[in-house]
């Protein structure tokens, strides 16, 4: 019988994606220990108030239902710490992986979330994280200093939320050479193009966004395109080999698109903003995102409003085409559990 396998979890970040991770890790604390020996526990967690550390574990069910009642992970009884910050939580809790969900900043330092994965992984611990910006800004001087540090960097979430869209692509099509990736990897510009083709207004549309949950805030990162230019990046860097530069991407939101032409378009097929890679005579990729057409018999002509998805051509296996269907955070969450048994289970 194989032995048991401490896990200890820092948390940062306890937000739609960090709750639920936290009740997923609580939910499946049993099944994890039977099926992979794996005692995992959250030991530590922050949010933008304060902390939690408890060495015995905390409930993510009670985390949850604080956050949900507008409170503050620091309003634990007995083990918060109010002020208390994320750095600060690295360096006081011994732990063995970094989850850091805290919220996207694609601003060129992408801090705080970039210096927390800098000091956890200098203190020899894993990191997971569903975080695009340090993945867009700083891949490969965060993946030397896993390398030299002995540890793993995993980040299957940041690329089209639960679907495995970076493991598919880098293990298991390995020893092919990738000719093209399609991707919808935006739910909300998905949903948002789905209203207006229906005949809602524009502000008609993002109201219905944000009271189905597809839509945060002031939209920008969205709307705008820069989510998924950044989730084209990423695999351009983790999956193609090529350096990119976000601000390089061609970019074309969905914030201008012309109604007319969107409603021709919509006789055609299925509009969506799409994230593309296509190989170039001399190896390179061409990466592009813009609202296209896709045919209803394209492998993507047939998303719903709740689907993102990714297809690739190959030279060896052909087209693999991967859809996710996620009406909540809760697979995006999930993913950092994926990333963690990536680290702690044999293939």
């Amino acid at each position: 019988m194989k032995s048991e396998t401490s896990v200890r979890i820092v948390l940062i970040g306890a937000g739609n994606l960090g709750r639920r991770f936290a009740q997923v890790i609580t939910d499946k604390h049993d099944d994890l220990l039977k099926r992979y020996a794996l005692d995992v526990r959250i030991v530590g967690i922050a949010d933008s108030r304060g902390t939690a550390i408890d060495a015995a574990g905390i409930d993510g069910n009670a985390i949850a239902a604080i956050k949900s009642a507008g409170g503050s992970v620091c309003d634990v009884p007995k083990v918060g710490h109010r002020g208390m910050t994320g750095l600060q939580l690295i360096d006081a809790v011994e732990a063995d992986i970094l989850c850091e969900a805290s919220p996207v900043d694609l601003d060129r330092d992408a801090e705080p979330a970039i210096s927390h994965l800098r000091r956890a992984m200098e203190k020899g611990m894993h990191v997971s994280t569903p975080n695009k910006g340090p993945i867009v800004l700083a891949y490969r001087e965060l993946s030397a200093l896993a390398q030299q540090q002995g540890v793993q960097l995993q980040f299957d979430g940041t690329v089209a939320g639960g679907l495995p869209a970076i493991s598919l692509a880098a293990r298991d099509l390995r020893g092919a050479t990738i000719e093209r990736i399609e991707s919808v990897p935006n739910l909300t510009t998905g949903f948002i193009l789905d209203r207006l083709t229906e005949g809602a207004a524009w502000n008609v549309a993002l109201e219905d966004a944000r009271a189905a949950g597809a839509l945060e805030g002031d939209g920008i990162w969205d709307l705008d395109g820069w989510d998924a230019a950044a989730k084209i990046a990423i695999l351009a860097q983790t999956v193609l080999g090529q350096d990119v530069d976000i601000y390089d991407v061609p970019r074309k939101g969905i914030r201008d698109i012309d109604r007319e032409w969107l409603k021709a378009a919509s006789r055609k097929g299925l509009v969506r903003l799409l994230a593309s890679a296509i190989r170039q005579s001399d190896g390179s990729y061409q990466l592009d995102v813009a609202p296209v057409i896709l045919p209803h018999e394209h492998p993507l002509g047939q998303l719903t409003s709740q689907q993102m998805g990714i297809s690739i051509e190959t030279d060896l296996f052909g087209t693999i085409t991967s859809v996710i269907t996620e009406e909540t955070p809760l697979p995006s969450a999930a993913s950092m559990l994926r990333d963690l048994l990536a680290i702690y289970v044999e293939n």
